[in-house]
């Protein structure tokens, strides 16, 4: 069996069938009392969800970036400092250094700043200042940044040596190189795998329910508990995540797609 070589041509039957249940779910949203009840609550967890996803990922891109460059780094000491990172954060579950985090790693902080900044007369700070919401922010944070970090990796190594030689013999130093040669290239290689990320970063920011913080996760899991219509008020979740997810894949595919026409010119 040989696999084809335009899949991307292929009638798209999957995003009919999830079109059609999401007209039924819009439907029943707006035909029904309980379903409109549960959408208008899980609405108000949505910019939770969305600042989640957008602060958590372009962290993770920054830091991810980073170890990639220090993993390629001609120092010994940066490059095996950025591969224990890596090695560490993939073999953690995110839900257990989500919660290492929250109750570990920032009262440690807490207890330090105090520890620091007391005797030199500034304010005390308390753990309740250091808000549950951005604890979830930094877990999934160092935790996406490991895996992107391989990413970007790739892509880098990717691009041709000879390329990176004939930058240097036009005399561009290594920002320069970089900047406009390696990094453009490499960027539009590791794309499909950074929105693939970008799509799961969204649906693992329903993981901070578990600190309580109001996303759309755990706004059903208290209407459900409070009116007992799981059916109905997971329904209205699952809907609102695939509605973000799917425009999100619509959204990277048709950028891909225009990457690809720009290269083949």
């Amino acid at each position: 069996m040989t696999p084809n070589p335009e899949p991307d041509k292929d009638f798209p039957w999957w995003l009919v069938i999830v079109t059609v249940t999401g007209l039924w779910l819009f439907y029943e949203v707006w035909a029904s009392d309980v379903y409109s009840a549960a959408l208008n609550t899980l609405s108000k967890g949505i910019w939770i969800t969305v600042l989640v996803t957008l602060v958590a990922y372009f962290g993770a891109c920054l830091i991810g970036l980073g170890l990639a460059l220090a993993g390629m780094s001609r120092f010994i000491v940066l490059r095996q400092a950025a591969r224990l990172y890596i090695e560490v954060m993939r073999g953690i579950p995110i839900i257990v250094l989500l919660l290492y985090v929250a109750f570990v790693v920032a009262p440690g902080l807490v207890a330090g700043w105090n520890w620091l900044a007391v005797p030199l007369g500034l304010d005390e700070v308390r753990g309740r200042d250091f808000p549950l919401l951005w604890r979830a922010v930094i877990a999934l944070m160092l935790a996406y940044s490991a895996f992107l970090a391989e990413i970007f990796r790739a892509g880098l190594q990717a691009v041709d040596k000879g390329q990176i030689e004939a930058a240097k013999a036009l005399g561009l130093n290594g920002w320069q190189r970089f900047r406009h040669i390696v990094f453009p290239q490499a960027f539009r290689m590791v794309l499909p795998p950074l929105g693939n990320d970008f799509v799961a970063m969204v649906k693992d920011s329903s993981l901070v329910s578990v600190l309580g913080v109001t996303d759309i996760t755990q706004l059903a899991k208290v209407t459900a508990a409070g009116n007992f219509r799981y059916f109905e008020t997971y329904n209205v979740a699952a809907l609102i995540y695939l509605t973000m997810t799917i425009g999100l894949s619509l959204v990277l595919r048709r950028l891909e797609a225009r990457l690809r026409g720009r290269d083949r010119r």
